[in-house]
């Protein structure tokens, strides 16, 4: 391995988020519009780039490959990127492949994942109710995700349920999530909903339910304990006593978690964000398509060094600061 990636804060970045698609078979409403103008396909890198860039990363220093979209699992032939990305498993050079998911299409994938080294994925489940369902995501009906869970969970993958906490939403079922997810032993994060996209007429503040509040609402029924251990993401995790399951918290706004940030994220065009919550970004493609090595590490090396201190993401002046005009799913999350 080369000499690992550094940012100007002397965080390392061992963590890759690659989105290898823009499109979903959802409209989930705090991800997207209803009615998206997706990128042409010629525009998209190809599978091959894909590998190229993503092994140039493990190459130098990271340990850690999160494949998300758009829904990854739509993109045609994506298993070939999987088998391409499992080599680095083989050999060691890469801890974790995984990837997060809306579940729509997991039944066709779960067991080839699994065959690939894929161990455990996240998938996005804001309700239970199937009504409800309908409504947040716009286009997708809750029982082809649980197929989708059923599938996942006979292939041997763990899952972890990620849900947006959408206060006036999904506060009425706090406790039937956290029970649902504990009966079937998967983990539970929830995350805090960030003022992405085209937000319309509204500003999410008064979708926005803070986990502070969430947590005091848990421990009202249950006694907790504070877990030191970290899945390599910005999340932060709790032990439900009684259930003994594992609560995470993601809280881009309650708590800004980026003195610990140790990823970026790789968007289906060649583009390199060091932020979520910022613009700044690096075009990896020219380097990419040189057909040198050295040329597309260091393009990778000038794009770290410029990795920001934060996001700017705030409501607690109920105003909306920090917002990013590019949908969720640009950069995936």
């Amino acid at each position: 391995m080369d000499a690992p990636l550094i940012d100007p804060f002397q965080r390392p970045v061992s963590y890759l988020r690659v989105s290898v698609t823009d499109r979903c078979d959802f409209r989930c409403s705090y991800c997207m519009s209803e009615d998206m103008t997706f990128l042409p396909k010629r525009e998209l890198l190809t599978l091959e780039e894909l590998d190229t860039v993503s092994s140039a990363f493990i190459r130098l220093g990271v340990r850690k490959l999160r494949i998300t979209g758009g829904e990854p699992l739509v993109r045609r032939g994506i298993m070939t990127y999987f088998e391409a990305m499992s080599r680095h498993l083989e050999t060691g050079a890469l801890d974790e492949l995984t990837l997060t998911t809306n579940g729509s299409q997991l039944h066709r994938f779960a067991a080839d994942l699994a065959g690939l080294g894929v161990r455990r994925v996240n998938i996005s489940l804001d309700t239970l109710n199937e009504e409800k369902f309908a409504q947040i995501t716009r286009w997708g009906r809750l029982p082809s995700v649980l197929r989708g869970i059923d599938a996942a969970q006979a292939a041997g993958l763990r899952i972890k349920i990620n849900a947006v906490a959408l206060k006036g939403f999904n506060e009425d079922e706090l406790f039937d999530m956290v029970a649902w997810c504990a009966e079937r032993d998967m983990d539970l994060t929830f995350i805090e909903v960030m003022p992405m996209g085209d937000m319309g007429n509204e500003d999410r503040l008064d979708q926005y339910w803070s986990l502070k509040d969430l947590r005091a609402r848990l421990e009202e029924r249950y006694s907790t304990t504070d877990l030191a251990e970290s899945t390599g993401g910005p999340a932060r995790y709790i032990r439900l006593n009684e259930t003994g399951q594992k609560i995470g918290f993601i809280t881009p706004l309650t708590h800004n978690f980026c003195e610990s940030c140790n990823r970026v994220r790789l968007t289906c065009t060649g583009e390199l964000y060091m932020c979520l919550g910022q613009e700044d970004r690096a075009d990896l493609r020219p380097a990419l398509r040189s057909a040198t090595a050295p040329a597309l590490d260091d393009a990778i090396r000038a794009a770290i060094r410029n990795k920001p201190k934060g996001h700017d993401f705030d409501y607690s002046r109920q105003q909306v600061d920090g917002q990013m005009p590019r949908h969720m799913s640009h950069t995936g999350g």
